[in-house]
C-alpha cells in the first residue's frame, strides 16, 4: 500500500460517498462528505459516541467489497467495551480511531448522528367514532375462602360477567401465569384489559385510567409512530426513525435482492426492522411517560415488502411476475411472536395488502382520504422511495406502484440528504441573474434575510429537489429534455468530467466547506423519479377513461412540504386545478390511527384491499413510450392549461435573459427590450429541416439558442452556426441553397415588425446585426 492509494467509502443511510486517501480516519472521511457523526471527546477515542458499523461482504449495487479487514487494527479494549454495552464488536468501530485501508460501506447508527433526520409526519385530527379493540374494566372480587375455593381465573371470569356483562372470556397464557400474584397485590382489586370483548390480555393491580395503543407506518426509508389514548383518541406522542434496513438497499428491490443473495438475508433484515421498531417504542413511551408494557394494541402499515420483512415472510415472489404476496388479508399476532418490547399479550394488527408492492400503507391512505366515498375522481400520490398511487372514486379505484427510487428522499443525489437540520428545503432561482435563494431546515426565513449566527446548508432534501425540476427549467439552466445550457458565462454553471454542475450554494456559505451543486447525474435521477409517478398517473387515467384530473392529493413523508405549483410545473403529475390540489402529510399514518381507534374500519380495510384493482405498469404495451414522454419537463407532449400564465412568464424571462446575453443587444434600453421579448416566439427545427432557402423571403430574425445549423450548398457545408448566432436569411446568396439544422435546433424568433422598432430606437443595432 502506498500513500497515494485512495479508497471508496460509502456512508449509510445518507448515501454520501467519495474516495479518501489510505490512512484517513472514518471520522475525517465523514466530515469530508458532510456526514455528521457525534464526537463529544473531540476524536480522542474516549467517549465512543462516534461508533459506526461496517458492512461485511460484496455490495453488488455499489460494486465493492466491504470488510472490517479494510480498517486499521482494533485498539485494545475496544471490542470488549462494545460487547459490554450489548453491541456487536464484530462490526462496531470508533470512527475517530479507525483508519481506512480499503473500500468500505459504513452505517452510522441513529444515536451516532449529529444531524438526525427530522421526519415531519405529524398527526392531524381525526373525526371518527372511538371503538378500540382493547378496553379496560375495573373489578373488585371477593377473595376465595374455604367455603368458596373457586380458582383465580374462574373467579375473575365470573366478576367480569356479573359486573360488566362480559361472558365466556378467554385469557392469554402469559397473563394467566401472572394472575395469582396480580390479584393479590391490591386485595383483589384489578383493572382488566380485554381484547375484542373476548380475551383478557392484561390484569393490573388497582385502577388504571388510560389505555394506550400505537399506530406505526413503516416506510422504505422512514418509520413514523403515533401513540394514542384509546379512550379519547388523543395522540399523546409521536416518534420517528430512519428505517435501519437502508444500509442494505435504498429501495424495496435492493432489499429483496439481499434476501435472495445471502443465506441469512431475510433474517438480518427482519431483525433490523424489529430492533428499529423497538427503538421507536422505547422512545415514544419515554416521551409520553408511559411504560411500554402499557401499550396494549398496535396497528402496522407499510408496503408489501416491509410487511413481509417484518413478518419474516419470504418476499421474493413479490418482486417477480405475477408479483404475488404470501398474504393478502389482515393479520393479528401477539407482540411476543415478533420480539416487540411490549406486553407479551399485546395484539399487533397488520392491515391487508393489495398486490405487488402496493401494500397496507396504500389501503390506509385510501381510508384516511375516504376515496371510496367520493363522487369526484381523485388522484392520491404517496410520494416516497416506493411511490404508490390510487385513482378513482366510490365506483371504482385503481392502484399502482412506481419505482421512483430514493431521489425524493435525498439519496442518489450528489448533495442530497434527509430532512435534517441544515437541509435546503425550499429553493428559488432568479431567471435573469441565476441568483439562488433558499431556506434550510432549522431557520424560519430565507437565506437573504438571515443575520448573525444561523444554520448553514449541508445539502438538499426532497422538497427542494422537486422544486429544482421547475426552477432550473424556468431559468433556462436546463432545457425541456433536462440538458444543461452550455451557452452561458455564468460562474454558477461549470463543466465537469461527466456533464455539468450548477452551484446552488458557494462553499463559503455552507457547513461542509464545499460548493453545493446539482449536476447532470442529479437531474437525470430527478427526471426518472418524477417520470415514474407521472407515467403511472397517465396509465391509471386511461384505465378509468379519465381525460383530466379534478383533484390531486399529495401524501408521504414530505407531502405537506412540497410546493404544489413547482411540483406540477416540473412534471410530477398531470395538469389539475391547483385550488383542488393539496397536501395531507402522512395519510398512511392517519389511516393506521383510524384503524387503531375503530375496529370496524379494519373490516372496511379488508374489503377495500380486495376491491381495489391493481395495475402492473410495466405490463402496459406502451409503457416505455409513456415513460420516455414523462421524462421531459414538464412533459414531452401534454399541455398544462392551469399553468399557462406561469409558463408564459417563464418563457418571456428566458427570452429576455438570452437576448441580454448577446453583445449586439447590450445597448438596447430595458423598455424596448421587453417590447421585443413580448413579441418573440419559440421554434424547434428537427435535423435536416431548412430554416431558410435561397428562394425564401425571411420576415424575422432567428436567434439560435441550442443545437447547430449549417449553411449548405449542394449538400456541402459552407459554414456552421453555433448557439448565440443570429440568422436572417441574408447569409444566403444565389449559389447557396439553404440554412439547415444539422441537429435539433432551438431558436427564438423576433418578428420583422418588432425588430424594426428596436432598430429605430437603437440604430447601431442594424449595423451589429449586419456583421
Amino acid at each position: 500500500m502506498t500513500d497515494t492509494e485512495r479508497y471508496t467509502v460509502i456512508f449509510q443511510p445518507s448515501g454520501s460517498r467519495g474516495k479518501v486517501a489510505a490512512g484517513t480516519t472514518v471520522m475525517e472521511a465523514a466530515r469530508q462528505f458532510g456526514v455528521g457523526i457525534e464526537s463529544t471527546c473531540g476524536g480522542r477515542g474516549i467517549c465512543s459516541k462516534c461508533r459506526v458499523e461496517v458492512g461485511e461482504g460484496y455490495f453488488e449495487r455499489f460494486g465493492l467489497h466491504s470488510s472490517m479487514q479494510n480498517l486499521s487494527s482494533t485498539p485494545e479494549g475496544e471490542a470488549a467495551f462494545f460487547a459490554s454495552k450489548g453491541l456487536d464488536p464484530a462490526v462496531s468501530r470508533r470512527s475517530c480511531l479507525a483508519q481506512v485501508q480499503g473500500s468500505l460501506v459504513v452505517f452510522v447508527p441513529e444515536e451516532s448522528r449529529t444531524n438526525r433526520q427530522i421526519v415531519r409526519k405529524g398527526a392531524r385530527e381525526l373525526n371518527i367514532p372511538i371503538k378500540p379493540a382493547v378496553r379496560h374494566y375495573y373489578v373488585e372480587i371477593a377473595p376465595p375462602t374455604l367455603d368458596d375455593p373457586l380458582a383465580d381465573w374462574e373467579r375473575l371470569q365470573n366478576a367480569l360477567s356479573v359486573q360488566h356483562g362480559l361472558p365466556a372470556l378467554s385469557i392469554d397464557y402469559h397473563t394467566l401465569r401472572e394472575l395469582p400474584h396480580t390479584l393479590r397485590t391490591d386485595r383483589w382489586r384489578v383493572t382488566v384489559a380485554v381484547w375484542h370483548q373476548r380475551e383478557v390480555i392484561k390484569v393490573t393491580p388497582g385502577f388504571v385510567e388510560n389505555t394506550f395503543g400505537l399506530a406505526i407506518d413503516i416506510g422504505t426509508t422512514t418509520i413514523a409512530a403515533y401513540l394514542s389514548d384509546l379512550e379519547t383518541g388523543t395522540v399523546v406522542a409521536t416518534e420517528s426513525l430512519m428505517n435501519p434496513q437502508v444500509a442494505y438497499g435504498d429501495d424495496v428491490m435492493a432489499r429483496i435482492t439481499h434476501t435472495l443473495t445471502h443465506d441469512d438475508g431475510l433474517s438480518v433484515l427482519h431483525h433490523l426492522l424489529v430492533d428499529g421498531l423497538n427503538t421507536v417504542i422505547a422512545r415514544i413511551a419515554d416521551k409520553a411517560n408511559v411504560a411500554p408494557q402499557d401499550i396494549l394494541e398496535v396497528v402496522l402499515v407499510g408496503n408489501t415488502c416491509m410487511h413481509h420483512l417484518l413478518l419474516n415472510l419470504d418476499p421474493r415472489h413479490v418482486g417477480l411476475s405475477p408479483f404475488t404476496p404470501v398474504l393478502h388479508h389482515s393479520l393479528d399476532i401477539k407482540a411476543r411472536e415478533l420480539g416487540f418490547a411490549l406486553h407479551p399479550a399485546t395484539n399487533v394488527h397488520f392491515l391487508p395488502v393489495i398486490a405487488g408492492f402496493v401494500g397496507a400503507d396504500t389501503v390506509a391512505c385510501v381510508l384516511a382520504e375516504q376515496m371510496h366515498h367520493q363522487d369526484e375522481i381523485l388522484l392520491l400520490m404517496d410520494i416516497g422511495t416506493n411511490g404508490e398511487m390510487v385513482l378513482g372514486n366510490r365506483e371504482r379505484l385503481v392502484a399502482a406502484s412506481c419505482a421512483t427510487g430514493p431521489a425524493f428522499e435525498g439519496a442518489q443525489i450528489t448533495f442530497g440528504m434527509r430532512a435534517a437540520e441544515g437541509a435546503i428545503e425550499k429553493i428559488n432561482i432568479d431567471p435573469l441573474t441565476w441568483d439562488v435563494r433558499y431556506k434550510v431546515i432549522g431557520e424560519d426565513t430565507w437565506n437573504d434575510q438571515l443575520t448573525g449566527d444561523y444554520v448553514q446548508p449541508r445539502g438538499i432534501c426532497g422538497s427542494a429537489i422537486i422544486d429544482l425540476g421547475w426552477e432550473l427549467f424556468k431559468a433556462g439552466i436546463v432545457n425541456a429534455a433536462g440538458r444543461f445550457n452550455a451557452n452561458t458565462t455564468s460562474p454558477r454553471l461549470r463543466r465537469t468530467n461527466d456533464g455539468y454542475a450548477f452551484v446552488l450554494v458557494w462553499a463559503d456559505d455552507t457547513a461542509i466547506g464545499r460548493d453545493i451543486t446539482f449536476n447532470t447525474h442529479d437531474m437525470r435521477a430527478l427526471q426518472l423519479a418524477k417520470a415514474a409517478m407521472y407515467c403511472a398517473a397517465k396509465i391509471m387515467m386511461r384505465h378509468l377513461d379519465v381525460s383530466d384530473l379534478k383533484r390531486v392529493v399529495l401524501a408521504g413523508a414530505f407531502g405537506s412540504y412540497i410546493d404544489k405549483t413547482r411540483a406540477m410545473a416540473g412534471g410530477l403529475f398531470p395538469d389539475c386545478d391547483l385550488k383542488t390540489t393539496y397536501a395531507v402529510g402522512n395519510a398512511a399514518g392517519d389511516g393506521a390511527r383510524m384503524c387503531l381507534l375503530n375496529v370496524d374500519l379494519r373490516a372496511k380495510a379488508d374489503h377495500l384491499a380486495r376491491s381495489i384493482d391493481y395495475i402492473e405498469l410495466t405490463a402496459e404495451p406502451d409503457f416505455d413510450r409513456l415513460f420516455a414522454d414523462a421524462i421531459g419537463i414538464p412533459h414531452a407532449e401534454d399541455s398544462f392549461p392551469h399553468l399557462e400564465p406561469l409558463f408564459e412568464k417563464a418563457r418571456r424571462q428566458r427570452y429576455e435573459r438570452f437576448v441580454r446575453s448577446l453583445p449586439a443587444f447590450a445597448p438596447v434600453p430595458d423598455r424596448v427590450l421587453r417590447q421585443v421579448v413580448a413579441a418573440m416566439r419559440e421554434q424547434f427545427y428537427r435535423r435536416r429541416t431548412s430554416l431558410f432557402t435561397a428562394d425564401s423571403s425571411p420576415d424575422a430574425l432567428y436567434l439560435l439558442v441550442d443545437g447547430q445549423v449549417n449553411l449548405v450548398n449542394n449538400e456541402q457545408v459552407q459554414a456552421e452556426f453555433q448557439p448565440g448566432s443570429w440568422l436572417s436569411g441574408r447569409q444566403l446568396d444565389e449559389q447557396q441553397t439553404a440554412i439547415v439544422a444539422s441537429r435539433l435546433a432551438h431558436v427564438f424568433v423576433i418578428p420583422a415588425e418588432a425588430l424594426a422598432e428596436v432598430i429605430a430606437a437603437v440604430p447601431e443595432l442594424a449595423q451589429a446585426l449586419e456583421r
